[in-house]
């Protein structure tokens, strides 16, 4: 990826993390700002409009859950959560409520730029990706990031965008939860096969809420999930 000047929110009170990500991403030449508390990070989110926010999970002030939730209510930009304890249960909330991906502290700064510049690209339509996906009517639209059947509109948080529009490129296809985890979030995941499960129930209610029914997301008991075409 060439240096763009995307713009990152780092939210940490510890402020060596934030400077540490500060000189790492903009040698990517990223505009990088850092703000030390939760309840600065929702205000100077609302007045950068960042492209990445890298966000803490302990937090004065307002905690880095509660600011995930509130991001999304309003954008789905990616987040990368930061956390101090290698621990499953902050892990998987972090995914649940929004995030993209985590990293666990103490971590190399190079691996925090690689994550950084993996999200980005993925919310940036790469010119070798196809702009359009069809699974029957339904349309999953990279360019513009959405998904539609005729007149409705499904909006997806990027994780969720992701494992739609691979299950689109192969319908009838049975992908393994193992092969989910990595070919939508990117890396290894062992023991977090339950992420996916999250992921597709979400989905699957934002297709219901939507009134879409066809094409729809079967479960293979026991080993996956795939995307299946009403019988013409």
């Amino acid at each position: 990826m060439a240096a763009v000047s995307f713009k990152v929110l780092v939210v940490d009170d510890e402020a060596h993390i934030v400077e540490l990500a500060r000189l790492y991403l903009s040698r990517e030449g990223y505009e990088v700002e850092g703000v030390g508390d939760g309840t600065q990070a929702l205000t100077r989110f609302a007045q950068i409009k960042p492209d990445l926010v890298i966000l803490d999970i302990m937090l004065p002030g307002t905690d880095g859950i509660s600011i995930c939730k509130e991001i999304r209510k309003q954008s789905q930009v990616p987040i990368i959560m930061l956390t101090a304890r290698d621990e499953v249960t902050d892990k998987v909330v972090g995914l649940e409520v929004g995030a993209d991906d985590y990293l666990t502290k103490p971590f190399h700064p190079q691996e925090l730029v690689a994550r950084a510049k993996a999200l980005l690209r993925r919310a940036r339509l790469e010119p070798d990706q196809p702009k359009l996906i069809r699974a029957g009517k339904l349309e999953v639209d990279l360019e513009r990031h959405e998904v539609r059947q005729g007149a409705s509109r499904v909006q997806l948080r990027p994780k969720e965008f992701d494992l739609l529009a691979l299950l689109a490129r192969h319908p009838g296809r049975v992908f393994q939860r193992s092969e989910l985890l990595d070919l939508v979030w990117g890396y290894d995941f062992p023991g977090y096969t339950r992420t996916v499960d999250v992921h597709v129930q979400q989905v699957r209610e934002k297709l219901a809420a939507a009134r879409i029914s066809d094409p729809s997301i079967q479960t293979v008991w026991g080993v996956g999930y795939r995307l299946e075409l009403a019988a013409t």
